[in-house]
C-alpha cells in the first residue's frame, strides 16, 4: 500500500518526507527536489507542521532552536535525539549556574551594604502628582497654589514679607 501511495504522490507532484518530532510535536518534512509532471523543476523545500497550528495561540519558543536553524536553512542536516536531548540538559545547567551566581551577588551585595562599603539605595516615597507645587515636598503648603475653576479673583492676597 505504501508503494502506491508514493507513486500516486510522485505522480501528482507531492512528495514530502517526514524527519522527525520535536517534544512539543510539531511535525518536521522535507519536499525534495523534484520535477513536475510538465517537466518544470520544484525548488526543495522545509516545512513543519505546527501542532497547535491555531496562529494565535502560537508562542515564542514552540520549535525548539535547533529545528528553526534547519527549517531556515542555517545548517544542512536536521538535528538528532540526541543533540536535542544534549543541548537541553546544557540549557539547564547554564540555567542553574545564573541562579547560583545571582544568589551569591545577592549575598555578597547584602554584606556591602551591611558594612558599609557600598551606600544604601535611596528609598523615597513620592505622594502627589508631578504637575502640583507641593510634588516633592515633604509638607504640603497650605497656601493656595492652584488657579482652577474655584479660584475668585481678590479673595486671596499674598503674605508680607517678614
Amino acid at each position: 500500500m505504501n508503494r502506491v501511495a508514493g507513486i500516486l504522490r510522485r505522480t501528482f507532484g507531492i512528495v514530502r518526507e517526514h524527519l522527525g518530532t520535536d517534544p512539543f510535536g510539531n511535525k518536521y518534512y522535507i519536499i525534495p527536489e523534484q520535477k513536475t509532471w510538465t517537466g518544470r523543476f520544484v525548488r526543495a523545500k522545509r516545512m513543519v507542521v505546527a501542532a497547535n497550528p491555531t496562529e494565535y495561540e502560537y508562542m515564542e519558543g514552540n520549535i525548539p532552536s535547533e529545528w528553526d536553524a534547519w527549517i531556515r536553512g542555517r545548517r544542512k542536516e536536521p538535528p538528532s535525539i540526541e543533540e536535542l536531548l544534549k543541548n537541553q540538559q546544557y540549557r539547564q545547567q547554564i540555567k542553574l549556574k545564573a541562579m547560583e551566581v545571582e544568589q551569591r551577588d545577592v549575598v555578597l551585595q547584602a554584606k556591602e551594604y551591611e558594612e558599609g562599603l557600598v551606600a544604601a539605595l535611596p528609598q523615597t516615597v513620592v505622594k502627589g502628582h508631578t504637575a502640583t507645587a507641593s510634588f516633592g515636598k515633604q509638607q504640603v503648603s497650605e497656601e493656595p497654589t492652584s488657579t482652577a475653576n474655584t479660584f475668585q479673583p481678590g479673595s486671596w492676597m499674598p503674605n508680607a514679607k517678614k
